[in-house]
């Protein structure tokens, strides 16, 4: 009978989040305050009565589908070898242009449509944003994290000028654009009657299915496996025949969309209005989900939703014990410390099993030594 083997990285996410509570626990007692009573109301918070409302337990999934996608976006560029620190400038892009394009729509457009016209405008402009720094890296090589930073304050600036001089705002607020009717964004009401919340919008779904889209692509397609093997040795896939500049650029363009998506999931669905001089804090945020996740489609919504209770529950943790709810940052921070010391230790470790392993073959043959 075989034994059942559980995959290492799963293992390492369970000990880097497991850390982190451990990590929580401590400072809530250097606080004096009880780590049971503190996480109780932070879990209580993401909740709170399921019997009674639902409206909790739809803030922490539309939090958690922003977060996946922001996740997919920087797990998917991940896979090929890339880090796509840019996914808050491509959400940013992403929601600007589907609010442009859902002005230009009729004001009678069915909703489907418009639904389907503001995902798919999402998607391209962040594609195009992420594609910029795809052919900067393929073409000139030059590398992606410097061209993403700058492209994130590019379109900081860009959306900021916009917004300010030709969007329609507010008379009394100058920094928010016009928060947009229901009709227009991604709002239904059907699902905020079932979860009590004008927050909970068709993101959610999105988020879903792209879950299984991109673990679809990565798994069971020779794109797919192309990309891959990019990610794994570049000049070996070239030598097989696979073009790696068409890899990263297609790789960008793919991590974009899904950081367009979770632009338009946030900017048309769960806030409503671009507002400028900020950049989301969700595009950051996804660098922990797609670390936590270790790159996998499944466990970047695991980390998600993880993170969105941890985003949820903290302000009504902090009202009910009087816990900072800062602190449920820390335990975020010291969850992301953890994982990234223990994709070190996974990397050291195979080395040295790499040299132990060598060790005996030289042995035999001298030392390599005539």
């Amino acid at each position: 009978m075989k034994r059942l083997r559980v995959p290492k990285p799963f293992i390492f996410a369970v000990a880097a989040v497991f850390s982190g509570f451990v990590a929580g626990a401590l400072l809530m007692l250097i606080i004096g305050k009880n780590p049971i009573v503190g996480y109780a109301a932070l879990f209580r918070g993401a909740v709170k009565n399921p019997a009674v409302s639902l409206s909790a337990v739809g803030q922490t999934l539309i939090m958690s589908a922003i977060l996946c996608l922001s996740g997919l976006s920087l797990a998917f560029a991940g896979k090929v070898g890339l880090f796509n620190i840019g996914a808050a400038g491509q959400m940013l892009i992403g929601g600007f242009a589907a609010s442009v394009a859902v002005y230009r729509l009729p004001t009678d457009c069915p909703k489907a449509l418009t639904i389907a016209v503001i995902l798919v405008v999402g998607a391209f402009g962040g594609a195009v944003w992420a594609g910029v720094a795809g052919v900067l890296k393929a073409r000139f090589g030059i590398n992606e994290v410097v061209a993403t930073i700058m492209l994130n304050w590019v379109a900081f600036w860009t959306v900021d000028y916009f917004v300010r001089n030709y969007f329609p705002r507010d008379a009394y607020v100058k920094t928010t654009s016009r928060v947009l009717p229901d009709a227009m964004s991604l709002r239904l009401q059907w699902l905020e009657k079932i979860f009590d919340s004008r927050f909970v919008n068709f993101g959610l779904f999105v988020a879903v299915a792209m879950v299984v889209l991109t673990w679809f692509i990565m798994n069971k397609t020779v794109f797919g496996f192309e990309l891959r093997a990019v990610g794994a040795n570049r000049f070996a896939a070239e030598y097989a025949g696979i073009h790696a500049g068409t890899g990263t650029v297609c790789a960008m363009l793919i991590a974009g969309a899904l950081a367009g998506l979770a632009g338009v999931t946030y900017y048309l669905g769960y806030v409503t209005s671009i507002q400028v001089g900020v950049l989301p804090s969700y595009g950051y945020d996804g660098i922990a989900v797609a670390l936590v996740g270790q790159n996998s489609p499944g466990g970047v919504a695991a980390a998600a939703l993880l993170f969105g209770v941890l985003r949820s529950g903290k302000d009504f943790m902090t009202i009910e014990t009087g816990i900072m709810n800062e602190l449920a940052d820390c335990v975020i921070a010291i969850i992301i410390y953890f994982s990234a010391a223990i994709m070190l230790y996974e990397k050291l470790s195979a080395k040295l099993t790499k040299k132990r392993a060598a060790a005996p073959a030289a042995a035999e043959t001298g030392g390599g030594k005539p």
